[in-house]
């Protein structure tokens, strides 16, 4: 693979550790790798990707979303409900899934992605119905070209046993355990530049047992792996624990071992002050989803509250059946602003919420060789054409969340193009949503 040379960016907003915006920025990719950064770099042989008039950011970092959700955007009857009234309409319709489905949906979903800027992303899958395996998503990340954090998620109490979801949908503890076993030996790759990293994740308090959330725990720090769960979403699922459990979700998760550097919970919007410091202090890291928090009237995630005490925070665009986007530099947009809805204008600035969406998820996700644009950090680049009519008449770089574009130019994952000219360069995108179009049609 050839050197690549971005040159000339009218802004290079590197979000390494001195937080440097390079004008007329130049950025040297070889191997996969970062390895130089600086102005009027030669060219040296390098392939040139001309960068004047735009602006240039590390790939953007996506920690939670559920990538099956792109057959099921704007589902009647669960368009206006709360979480548990949204999960129950959309569990009978997750149930006729195969793997198809669930490969097709995921190449949508990760194409979005893409072109919003992002070329990192977690995935939660907590049902596999009809044949359906966590291979299915991990194929389509291959294909789509996206570094890839999969989590094998499950559920194991259903209806009949007080859980939320329908007994169809829930699989044997065991059997969940044997797979998480198969799939992180399978497919888990530590290596510094991995594209493929596999965690953990019961899907949530209110559909798994206390012993499989404690299993699953001791299995992932076993293998090495990380864990990720949905967590204090809303005031139902408070109202859940404490019925249940006698305890509020912080407390819940402290005593079965999910808490740690290596532990991610999606949601936090109803994180008390004690949960906060019990997180910072632990190094737990949270994936906040702003637009499904929004979407299901669930509140505002105390980000700022989170950020202030050390906690480490990242976006999460979550599912598409509850966002129902999956433009993650918008997710960037929307924190900003409801962070000052809350707590005023000044509370976040545009460059904070970019180092969200950056190196916060970065952080979140074990991944000290992504995030930033610096030498040795993996080859992992958004360009970004700010010469169009959303950015007229912008004066400084933060106009890329505050006034957009929302879709990169150019999108650049192990120093390989995912994004040319808008477009996507590694899939037939018209193709894949023809048949995703075809497959929702069938559900319906």
């Amino acid at each position: 693979m050839a050197d690549i040379l971005i040159k000339g960016a009218d802004t290079l907003v590197t979000m390494d550790d001195a937080r440097r915006e390079i004008t007329g920025g130049d950025i040297r990719l070889s191997g996969g790798v970062i390895v130089e950064v600086g102005q009027n770099l030669p060219q040296n042989g390098a392939e040139v990707v001309h960068a004047k008039g735009c602006v240039v950011t590390p790939g953007l970092v996506n920690t939670h979303h559920h990538l099956y959700q792109t057959l099921t955007r704007a589902v009647p009857g669960g368009q206006d409900a709360l979480l548990f009234g949204w999960l129950q309409t959309l569990y009978p319709v997750w149930a006729n899934f195969g793997p198809e489905e669930m490969r097709i949906s995921a190449m949508i979903g990760l194409s979005e992605l893409a072109l919003s800027g992002c070329t990192l992303s977690s995935d939660h899958l907590y049902l596999f119905p009809n044949g359906s395996r966590l291979d299915d998503t991990i194929e389509a990340a291959h294909e789509v070209g996206l570094r890839f954090h999969p989590t094998r998620g499950a559920m194991s109490i259903g209806e009949s046993d007080g859980g939320l979801p329908p007994d169809s949908l829930v699989e044997d503890e065991a059997a969940i355990l044997e797979d998480c076993i198969r799939v992180v030996d399978r497919f888990h790759d530590a290596s510094d530049g991995a594209m493929v990293r596999v965690g953990i994740a019961p899907c949530s308090p209110f559909s798994v047992s206390r012993d499989l959330m404690r299993d699953a725990a001791l299995l992932a720090r076993d293998k090495g792996v990380m864990l990720h769960t949905h967590l204090a979403e809303n005031d139902e699922d408070i109202a859940y624990s404490l019925e249940n459990f006698g305890c509020r979700p912080g407390q819940y998760a402290e005593d079965l071992g999910w808490t740690g550097d290596d532990v991610w919970h999606a949601h936090c919007v109803k994180l008390d002050g004690q949960e906060i410091d019990l997180f910072a202090k632990s190094g737990t890291g949270v994936a906040h989803c702003p637009c499904s928090n929004c979407r299901l009237g669930s509140g505002i995630a105390p980000v700022r509250q989170m950020r202030d005490a050390g906690v480490n925070v990242a976006l999460g665009v979550d599912g598409s059946a509850s966002n129902d986007a999956g433009n993650l530099v918008a997710e960037a947009r929307q924190a900003m602003l409801l962070q000052r809805v809350q707590n005023g204008a000044d509370a976040m600035s545009a460059r904070e919420a970019l180092e969200i969406a950056t190196r916060g998820g970065a952080a979140v996700l074990g991944r000290d060789d992504c995030g930033q644009i610096a030498v040795g950090k993996r080859a992992d680049i958004a360009v970004w054409d700010v010469s169009g009519v959303e950015s007229a008449g912008s004066w400084d770089a933060a106009a890329l969340l505050l006034a957009g574009p929302t879709r990169v130019r150019d999108l650049f994952v192990e120093g390989r193009q995912v994004v040319r000219d808008g477009q996507m360069a590694t899939i037939d995108l018209p193709r894949v949503i023809e048949r995703q179009n075809a497959l929702a049609r069938g559900l319906m």
